[in-house]
């Protein structure tokens, strides 16, 4: 007990300056309330998942408050914590904060959620943000989650935003390899960071089957393709902004390797999870560039319908101009008689020409001549 609060004032040491944005009743490691202020109330327990203690690689309890966490872990100075939280309320993570000395920062990033991946480094702790991912068969679109994770030296706390990554099967897994999880809250790190990058697997499928049914629907004339174009190429810019940093901050891991004395095995699955990262982040930056393209395939051959239809209501404009023509011309060619016709019908006594012996024949013979040349007016104009 005493060695433990030893290894906690040392850790603390150093942080006196930043524990003024903890609440001034909230108890420290290792210290007792203040005896004129009354002990805070304990915090709550619903989004604690699940927390355990581990000694070389073997679970030893199953806490089932906060409270008992940090007790059990006093009492065991060798052991480790694995605390899981889904959407913890602000109390539980400043409960977290006091008593294994994370920097504030880090815990306002927990508590507001909706940060890119990252891993930095405050003095002995570790401080991880993942953006997890699922591909959901049914709507055909990629869901996101996020997932914050505090290594120390003696614990790993996550905080998980989100339906995505079931960690679960991350705790059964470790604890069926006691030889990995006696490694340490880093060993576990490795296995949240694999779990992540596992899930990755089945949306890069997922993806690549729905840019394959844009293709043919491309091809095909759906009107409806350019909207889910444009939302598959919004969900990977997403995937995009998911993968690319993990690649960093995996090279950032393997960089601290000698200098923080990281084991030669865990060595070796944090390079293979690198490797993953990398294979999965160039595939979705691959994504973005098919998309890119299909997309401007599907604007040139919209554009070329747009051109077809344009030119087939000109074409069909032309046509109906000239039938109006033909219409126009043999309209025009048909009034000619009748004007005369009507002219000479009109039958009053004194017009010259009803008397005439030569005035029929002269009336057809003029119909005639007008007839004739309005016909070869317009069928010189092509009207005809």
């Amino acid at each position: 007990m005493s060695e433990r609060r030893a290894r906690t004032a040392a850790k603390n040491a150093g942080r006196s300056g930043w524990r003024r944005a903890l609440p001034p009743s909230q108890p420290r490691r290792g210290q007792d309330p203040v005896p004129d202020e009354p002990p805070p109330p304990p915090a709550e327990i619903d989004s604690v998942v699940q927390a355990a203690l581990y000694r070389d690689g073997v679970r030893v309890s199953s806490p089932a408050t906060l409270a008992d966490t940090y007790r059990e872990l006093r009492e065991q100075p060798s052991g480790m914590a694995w605390i899981g939280l889904a959407r913890p309320t602000e109390a539980e993570l400043l409960s977290l904060a006091g008593e294994f000395g994370l920097h504030p920062l880090a815990v306002e990033d927990a508590m507001e959620a909706h940060q890119r991946p990252k891993l930095e480094r405050y003095g002995d702790t570790l401080f991880v943000v993942l953006r997890a991912a699922r591909y959901l068969d049914a709507q055909e679109e990629v869901e996101f989650g996020e997932l914050h994770v505090f290594v120390g030296p003696d614990f790993l706390i996550t905080v998980r935003h989100g339906a995505a990554p079931d960690l679960s099967a991350v705790r059964r897994r470790m604890e069926g390899t006691p030889e990995l999880l006696k490694l340490g809250p880093e060993a576990v790190l490795y296995a949240v960071l694999d779990a992540v990058v596992d899930d990755y697997v089945p949306v890069v499928t997922g993806v690549q089957n729905d840019i394959d049914e844009i293709e043919t629907e491309v091809f095909r004339g759906d009107p409806a393709v350019s909207r889910r174009i444009y939302e598959l190429s919004r969900e990977v810019v997403e995937f995009q902004r998911a993968t690319r940093p993990l690649v960093g901050m995996l090279h950032g891991l393997m960089a601290g390797f000698a200098k923080y004395g990281t084991d030669e095995e865990l060595q070796r699955y944090l390079r293979d999870v690198a490797d993953h990262v990398t294979h999965t982040s160039e595939r979705v930056d691959g994504f973005r560039q098919a998309l890119t393209d299909i997309l401007t395939v599907n604007a040139t051959l919209v554009t070329q319908q747009q051109n077809a239809e344009m030119r087939a209501l000109a074409e069909a404009g032309f046509e109906q101009n000239e039938e109006i023509k033909k219409i126009s011309s043999w309209a025009a060619i048909l009034f000619a008689p009748t004007l005369v016709g009507t002219i000479y019908g009109m039958n009053f006594d004194h017009m010259p020409e009803l008397h005439w012996m030569l005035g029929y024949p002269f009336a057809i013979v003029l119909m005639a001549v007008v007839c004739t040349g309005l016909y070869l007016v317009f069928k010189r104009r092509d009207w005809l």
